[in-house]
């Protein structure tokens, strides 16, 4: 388990009351085995659940000009968990947790639902020690790159399938060929096939980012 000092350095916030943090990142495993008085995170999560549903929810509304459905929709895809496993890894989250045992040895630093619950208890522990500017500052640079994220994955993915749905006959299918590092650092390297052919390669640190690296490299082959 690293030092909290380091995850400060990541969060860019020097905590006036590093026991919100400690509380942050302290799983209900570990407060179970720890002596009486031990406070684990699940309050705070649903704070921060809030306080992150809000500020992405004020973002979406401020910057996009979408019917409330689709920002409904958009905000969903931004605070599900799979989204906040990703950001916690990008801080390396897993890391700084305090786990019990046998959680430790389950493999829990790398447990979606845990990560992506302390990723939500930090943003309170944020919030409650520096207010909702620091909270909103921690929070909108991994909603706005997931944000671009998506729209690059789109525009290449969805641009190479509409030429390629011109010949019917053609069939378009991303390969994973490789996969490497730690769980909260992932390289991934795809290809795009044609067909029985590999028109484009690409890497990232997930499969959506590897898969559009591999489209718009298909598309430049193809004089797009």
């Amino acid at each position: 388990m690293r030092e909290t000092h380091e995850l400060e350095e990541a969060l860019h916030h020097h905590f006036k009351n590093p026991a919100l943090l400690v509380t942050a990142l302290t799983h209900t495993s570990y407060a179970n085995e720890a002596k009486h008085g031990v406070r684990h995170n699940e309050r705070l999560e649903f704070l921060g659940d809030s306080v992150l549903s809000i500020v992405v929810a004020e973002y979406l509304f401020t910057h996009k000009n979408m019917p409330e459905g689709e920002l409904t929709r958009m905000r969903a895809s931004l605070v599900c968990e799979a989204a906040l496993f990703e950001f916690a890894k990008q801080i390396s989250l897993g890391d700084y947790l305090r786990l019990g045992r046998g959680e430790e040895r389950g493999g829990g630093r790398c447990r979606p639902s845990i990560l992506s619950d302390a990723f939500e208890a930090v943003i309170a522990a944020l919030y409650l020690d520096g207010g909702m500017e620091t909270a909103r500052a921690f929070i909108l640079p991994f909603v706005t790159g997931a944000l671009t994220d998506a729209a690059a994955e789109e525009d290449y993915k969805t641009k190479l399938q509409e030429i390629v749905q011109q010949n019917p006959e053609e069939r378009l299918r991303y390969v994973v060929t490789d996969e490497s590092g730690p769980d909260h650092n992932k390289h991934f390297v795809v290809e795009v096939h044609l067909n029985s052919n590999c028109i484009g390669k690409g890497e990232g640190h997930s499969k959506k980012l590897a898969e559009q690296q591999a489209a718009k490299e298909a598309l430049a082959l193809m004089g797009y």
